[in-house]
């Protein structure tokens, strides 16, 4: 049954494809913003004074394509209306989308070559475009639909003949994973937790939260009701496990307000790792990873389970209250915050290192927050530090309760820090906290 929706991300680079005569320019004019489109014909039209100068077609992509990435640098939805049926055509499009962490989306219209041929001889412009042409261009798009996946795009529309072209009459636009912006707050920003249950039940606490602990009735009772100040709402930056003596009871406690609604929670590259292992993946058991298994031997298998979905569904940053806050475990640069790719997860994930090992044999990271010079604030954890550390609108929270330092926390807007100390010494740190 035809549909008469087609669903893309709010963020995405559609590409239209089809033969000449195909209806790419009537179906994105009638579809999208004027401004969001960005078309073939009219570039050559820029270049040459005339849209059909064949022999402008070089100097007509190089601006198509310049277009393109200005408005993808700038977070805009972009439609390209060219015919886009030849994969060295495709390719520098993609690599666009990719650079810019955006979808690439395709949006196939497959119409018969008579129907093309029919619309081309109605544009006097046109009338030139022989069968041959269209035959060509349906030729390459049909081999094209064996290898768009190959290419890189995930989500394909193929809109088969004039019937489900004209049905679709709307277009709607997905809002991504990480954007909250409607979400203002007040929060309270938690960082690095590492297993280090005692301290983070102190640290709600003194945030003003009220910890219930309640009996176990079944296996989807996570033993813990956790009731916030008036109107707020905690958030977790990740590696909530390893190292630390209760990993599980992290898990449960965080688990507990993320389900309530009463947190967000972003994955740390610890909290990966023991998702990896849970799915059954070969992981290096180490950096603590073996104490958090430990601890998960006692727990029931109902509730690893629940702990491999949760760490599965977790985003990799969010950016809240109106695009001025974001947070993301290892930090993010102002160009990838609000994208969607695999190298926007990664980094938010990782961060980044310069290929160079230290004294210590760990890899010295790239300190992107030196050259931050975002509107919004980034809060984030992942680099141990022996203060919370702000630097160009950005701040570590990463105090490193589990090597015996602080578990911090920030509210927001208040820009206030609040802290409790380590028990004790968890885990012997490789690195000096102090340690520039």
């Amino acid at each position: 049954m035809p549909q008469d929706t087609l669903k893309v991300p709010e963020l995405a680079l559609v590409l239209l494809i089809g033969s000449t005569g195909a209806g790419k320019s009537t179906f994105a004019r009638r579809l999208f913003k004027p401004t969001e489109i960005v078309s073939s014909d009219t570039c050559r039209g820029l270049v040459a004074d005339d849209e059909n100068d064949q022999s402008a077609s070089q100097d007509a992509f190089e601006l198509l394509h310049y277009l393109v990435a200005k408005r993808l640098k700038r977070g805009l939805l972009t439609v390209v209306d060219a015919t886009n049926v030849q994969p060295e055509s495709r390719k520098p499009l993609v690599a666009l989308a990719r650079q810019y962490h955006v979808l690439p989306v395709p949006v196939v219209l497959d119409v018969p070559d008579g129907v093309a041929l029919a619309r081309n001889a109605q544009r006097p412009e046109r009338r030139g475009v022989g069968p041959h042409v269209v035959a060509r261009h349906r030729q390459a798009l049909r081999r094209s639909l064996r290898t768009l996946k190959e290419e890189g795009f995930r989500h394909i529309h193929h809109l088969r003949g004039e019937a489900e072209i004209d049905a679709v009459q709307s277009i709607t636009r997905d809002q991504l994973y990480n954007n909250r912006r409607e979400e203002t707050g007040p929060f309270d920003l938690i960082g690095d937790v590492h297993g280090c249950y005692h301290e983070l039940r102190a640290l709600l606490e003194k945030l003003g939260y009220a910890l219930h602990d309640e009996p176990v009735a079944d296996v989807r009772d996570l033993g813990i009701r956790v009731t916030p100040p008036a109107g707020r709402r905690a958030i977790f930056l990740g590696d909530l496990v390893d190292r630390g003596p209760a990993s599980p009871q992290v898990l449960r406690l965080v688990m507990s307000m993320v389900r309530a609604g009463t947190a967000l929670c972003m994955p740390g590259n610890h909290d990966i790792k023991l998702l990896r292992h849970l799915n059954g993946k070969k992981v290096t058991v180490n950096h603590g990873l073996a104490e958090t298994l430990a601890q998960l031997e006692a727990e029931p298998e109902a509730f690893k389970g629940d702990v491999r979905r949760f760490l599965d569904g977790l985003v990799s940053h969010y950016v809240l209250d109106g695009g001025s806050l974001v947070v993301a475990h290892a930090g993010l640069p102002e160009a990838m915050q609000g994208r969607g790719s695999g190298a926007v997860r990664a980094f938010a994930l990782f961060g980044e290192s310069t290929g160079e090992i230290d004294e210590f044999g760990l890899p010295v990271r790239y300190e992107w927050a030196r050259e931050y010079r975002g509107r919004a604030l980034v809060a984030f954890g992942h680099t141990p530090v022996p203060d919370a550390e702000w630097l160009n609108n950005t701040i570590d929270l990463d105090t490193g309760c589990v090597f015996g330092g602080r578990l911090t926390a920030l509210r927001y807007p208040e820009r206030e820090l609040v802290a409790v100390p380590a028990a004790q010494v968890y885990s012997e740190p490789v690195r000096p906290l102090n340690y520039k």
